[in-house]
């Protein structure tokens, strides 16, 4: 492995550099407090410990951490990956008692929500592919869609599809609701999403459903049409069997998410190019809809459209990129966001209706009477529900390909949304993410001062969460289920953006995707080491610049760069920086000598290359990098 020694002193450490370990010093400390008033010691969350006649919920519990381990291995305290794995296993253990976990796997609910409690299972295998009790359940979890457990049948073979929107470790789940008199009654949280059906007898407004005899007969439509068949939203099972994958490269991994995605291929084919929301038993389009491609449970109608088809068509078209390296799958997912794009009307942000208004308040701040707006939604009146459309989703696909088409899909929406992408707002939502404009600006040159002006403002959010829990006085045995991951202390998107050079993973099931990972070689773990801070300031095809900097004035430091999350690329060359003239100069100076570097050539040919830090010192790497050169994997340097 080749070794590169930093010899550019650190006369004027950077602002960036400082506040970043500053966010490590600070979120290393964060959990305590959050843990201290929040769980038992066992671990479990303090809570009434009692579950309301729903399937929903699991997902809640597990989202209050699970971005502890993603912190971990970005060079988070060694306590970090203890109490992350303490944490899933509590979890798992009261979500059991409670009845919605079997066998340490949700019993069967709907993927756009398993994903969102799994990621922290991902993230867990990827900071300590070596955890053997991980690795087993990852099989395990991984064969309930292979058919590997007989008590567990999830999988349609011949016909290539998940029997039911709502599946897991009990096989399907078949209909919407348990009880035996299905019911969908009005509800103050779900109004903004409207009706699930607007052609059932008697029902034309969403608060008919006050009508017990209305929302039984509502109850009763939902539990045919969205009981039973596959739908769009189990593409996000990919990474479950990804995950598997990237632990134990078994090719029978790699096969069955080639032939599910395909499977869903080919059923968007048949509607347009389009992707269906809905197919019954026989792969039938609509079987249970009266022939309509929308409709199912959690497709194009009800209750968020595009937000979570578009999360499940990138999801899954990465991880059969990642697997494959075939850009069909992308082209299969970019052919969903164009579909929506040109739906795309100039519209007044502030008066429209919006389902999902809360996520896009920010934008609002600073844009006129007329942005555009694009349809989230479809049901039997045609397209409705027009927002904003998203930069995650090109983000995500160019992230993959680095496509100069990619990216030009990136800049029209820049052109289109009329609102200043450079700027900074101090927020931390439910997917730690939002940040995608101002972090692409600074990729293309264009806002240098967004590194140092997101860590401050991530800062300052850790603040605010941590004067929420001091001030926090809930009754914690009757609080929301939504009241712990709305404290989290911990927040990683700026880390992940400067750091490894990615965007923050897609929350509904998406994998870390990024151009480096980082090793702490003194102490063989994840991460960077103590008092290391990198920033990631260019992305191309086959070019990764990326700075290092040692704050420490006493303690040399040893940093392993991976080229990749998963070690799929490879580093060719690199052109780095080293110091001209000497330092640090005569004893009877006054004045620090002038700083002269040049730029020296090295061949590396390797995944990985090896960076020495001698006190106060920093280097920047220019490295020439073949992307998807290797099988990816889990698997660390040593």
């Amino acid at each position: 492995m080749l070794t590169f020694t930093a010899s550019v002193p650190l006369n004027d450490p950077p602002a960036w550099a400082v506040l970043e370990r500053t966010l490590f010093q600070v979120m290393d400390q964060a959990v305590h407090p959050f843990l201290d008033k929040y769980t038992r010691p066992d671990g479990t969350l303090i809570w009434g410990d009692t579950w309301k006649n729903s399937r929903d919920g699991a997902d809640d519990l597990y989202e209050s951490f699970y971005n502890w381990p993603l912190y971990y291995l970005l060079g988070g305290g060694d306590h970090l990956l203890t109490l992350s794995q303490r944490q899933w296993n509590a979890i798992t253990r009261q979500l059991t008692e409670l009845g919605p976990v079997l066998d340490e796997y949700e019993r069967g609910y709907d993927q756009f929500h398993q994903s969102e409690s799994y990621i922290y299972f991902y993230f867990l295998c990827l900071a300590d592919p070596t955890n053997e009790r991980n690795r087993e359940r990852a099989r395990r979890f991984a064969g309930l869609y292979l058919n590997e457990n007989p008590n567990a049948l999830n999988y349609d073979p011949k016909r290539k599809l998940i029997r039911a929107p709502h599946n897991g470790s009990g096989g399907p789940r078949w209909g919407y609701f348990d009880s035996p008199e299905p019911s969908y009654g009005w509800s103050a949280g779900m109004r903004q999403y409207g009706l699930p059906f607007t052609d059932v007898p008697g029902i034309h407004q969403y608060d008919d459903l006050k009508d017990p005899t209305l929302a039984r007969r509502m109850g009763e439509a939902m539990q045919e049409r969205m009981g039973k068949g596959d739908v769009a939203g189990n593409l996000l099972v990919t990474s479950l069997i990804a995950n598997a994958f990237l632990l134990t490269g078994e090719e029978k991994y790699r096969r069955w998410i080639a032939e599910y995605v395909d499977a869903w291929r080919e059923r968007a084919a048949r509607n347009g190019g389009l992707l269906p929301d809905n197919v019954g038993l026989s792969d039938e389009i609509g079987e249970y809809l009266d022939g309509r491609w929308y409709g199912g449970l959690y497709g194009w109608s009800w209750p968020h459209g595009y937000y979570n088809i578009g999360m499940a068509a990138v999801v899954s078209a990465g991880n059969a990129f990642l697997l494959s390296g075939e850009e069909k799958y992308l082209d299969f997912a970019n052919a969903q966001y164009d579909a929506i794009w040109a739906l795309g009307e100039m519209r007044n942000p502030h008066t429209e209706a919006m389902s999902l208004r809360q996520h896009w308040v920010n934008q609002f701040a600073d844009v006129g009477e007329e942005v555009l707006l694009v349809p989230y939604r479809h049901n039997d009146q045609g397209w409705f529900d027009y927002q904003p459309l998203s930069p995650v989703y090109p983000t995500a696909i160019w992230n993959l390909s680095m496509a100069p088409a990619d990216w030009e899909r990136i800049e029209a929406l820049r052109r289109a949304e009329k609102y200043d992408w450079r700027q900074v707002h101090g927020f931390r939502n439910k997917e730690d993410n939002g940040h995608e404009q101002p972090w692409l600006r600074f990729l293309a040159g264009d806002n240098p001062d967004y590194p140092a002006q997101m860590l401050a403002a991530t800062y300052g959010q850790i603040c605010r969460r941590l004067a929420l829990i001091r001030d926090d006085a809930e009754d914690l045995t009757r609080v929301n289920i939504h009241h712990w991951q709305q404290l989290n202390p911990i927040i990683t998107e700026a880390l992940v953006q400067l750091t490894l050079g990615g965007p923050q993973i897609i929350y509904n099931g998406g994998l870390l995707h990024c151009r480096l990972r980082y090793f702490d070689a003194a102490r063989k773990r994840p991460g960077l080491p103590p008092d290391v801070a990198a920033l990631v300031s260019k992305l191309e095809a086959d070019r990764t610049v990326v700075e290092l900097v040692n704050l420490s004035p006493f303690e040399p430091r040893s940093v392993l760069l991976q080229a990749g999350g998963f070690g799929e690329h490879h580093f060719e060359t690199v052109r780095y920086t080293a110091q001209m003239n000497d330092y640090p100069g005569a004893n009877n100076a006054y004045h620090t000598p002038a700083l002269a570097k040049t730029v020296e050539e090295a061949t590396v040919d390797d995944k990985y290359l090896q960076v020495e830090l001698p006190p106060a010192t920093q280097i920047e790497l220019d490295i020439k990098t073949i992307r998807y050169a290797n099988q990816p994997s889990y698997t660390g340097p040593w």
